[in-house]
């Protein structure tokens, strides 16, 4: 025989006695390798809300364009800009010379009108003496009493005139009408303003409360609203949280205040009002943020770790569980959606079920396995938003 085939033999009858390498593991097993230590995390049923995390814009809670209601030259600016400032502080100065002509004139017209009046009142006296002793006639007493009356009209239109004047007078002087944070200004001492100009002197906001305007989903909606009507609501949470930016959650929760009654027909969705307090006026008008509205409660589900589910090759969610003998068991879960860190789970567990949350790749189910529960301190990080609805 030659030596290349007997060569052959002796490695395949060598394999055959060392046997495959599975069974090399499961004979090394056999010669008492310890069970492989797995993290755990024991899950009892909860109740919990939903969010849905819908995106919006920050408006101010009221806003007022600082506009010249008279003509003239701007002679003072009296604020500081992106300061606040107060209902009836005064911020611009018109030259008021021209008004206060007006003025002086509007009094002159109401002296006048009022040395006419006190005219016609001596004339008519002196008719109706007359007339008392029968020597004036009732014409000359008509006469008297229309000119009387007709002085007192011209007065009272006087008086009107300067009041008038008065009011032309008292807006060159430019007041806030709204108490909160005025902006950059758009004109200068020395600029001319006009009281039908289409750019406003500035624009004032109050951003304490501020508004956050969010659009959602008609369908999303009638769903909320049905989740609302058939939720207890001792046990409905309506906080609803804020998200920045720049991820960070806003320190402050908000409510919901009022919705818009009419739903786009291009986008199908509508808008909905959100009121937040902003003491520290963080949120300003046009910022996009992200609102978590709650959206329905669920009783008897379970909060699984991320890390611990997997998905095999038809996309179930599977978890490995650990019984009573420290036996491992895959179970499929059926997810709902995630909250922050965790999975929502309603179906696949039962209470008091040991998931393994860590040393997964070193076990597998039948496999047993000296599991250890997890410190609450030993926990990922919980960064992320507290929740987001199922699509």
């Amino acid at each position: 025989m030659p030596k290349r085939i007997i060569s052959t033999a002796l490695v395949i009858a060598a394999l055959a006695m060392m046997g495959t390498p599975h069974q090399v593991e499961a004979q090394q097993g056999a010669q008492g390798r310890p069970p492989a230590a797995v993290t755990v995390v024991t899950v009892e049923p909860q109740t919990t809300t939903l969010t849905t995390t819908l995106p919006g814009r920050v408006a101010a809670s009221a806003m007022a364009e600082v506009r010249p209601q008279v003509a003239g030259i701007i002679t003072h600016k009296f604020f500081k800009e992106g300061r606040s400032v107060a209902e009836g502080d005064a911020l611009y100065q018109i030259d008021p010379a021209s008004y206060d002509a007006a003025l002086a004139q509007a009094d002159a017209s109401v002296a006048q009108a009022q040395a006419q009046l006190n005219a016609a009142l001596k004339a008519a006296a002196r008719v109706d003496e007359l007339q008392a002793r029968n020597v004036a006639s009732a014409q000359a007493k008509d006469d008297a009493d229309a000119a009387r009356a007709s002085a007192e009209a011209n007065l009272q239109a006087a008086q009107a005139q300067r009041a008038a004047a008065q009011i032309e007078k008292d807006r060159t002087t430019i007041h806030a009408r709204l108490s909160g944070e005025i902006g950059l200004s758009q004109t200068s001492p020395g600029a001319l303003v006009t009281a039908s100009q289409a750019v406003p002197l500035a624009v004032i906001r109050n951003i304490d409360p501020v508004y956050v305007n969010v659009t959602q989903s008609a369908a999303d909606l009638l769903d909320w609203r049905r989740g609302q009507a058939t939720a207890q609501l001792e046990s409905f949470d309506p906080t609803v949280m804020l998200t920045l930016a720049d991820g960070s959650t806003f320190d402050q929760t908000g409510s919901l205040t009022a919705a818009e009654p009419n739903v786009d027909e291009q986008t199908g969705v509508v808008v909905l009002r959100m009121e937040f307090a902003n003491p520290d006026k963080l949120l300003l008008p046009g910022m996009y943020v992200q609102v978590e509205l709650p959206t329905r409660t669920l009783d008897n589900v379970f909060l699984v770790p991320q890390e611990a589910v997997t998905r095999d090759q038809r996309g179930e969610a599977i978890a490995l569980v650990v019984d009573k003998d420290n036996v491992v068991h895959a179970k499929v879960l059926n997810v709902l959606t995630d909250q922050g860190t965790d999975w929502i789970v309603d179906a696949g567990l039962k209470a008091g079920d040991r998931v393994i949350v860590a040393g997964l790749q070193k076990t597998a189910p039948g496999a047993t396995v000296a599991p250890e529960e997890r410190v609450q301190d030993d926990a990922p990080d919980d960064n992320v938003k507290n929740a987001s609805a199922a699509d």
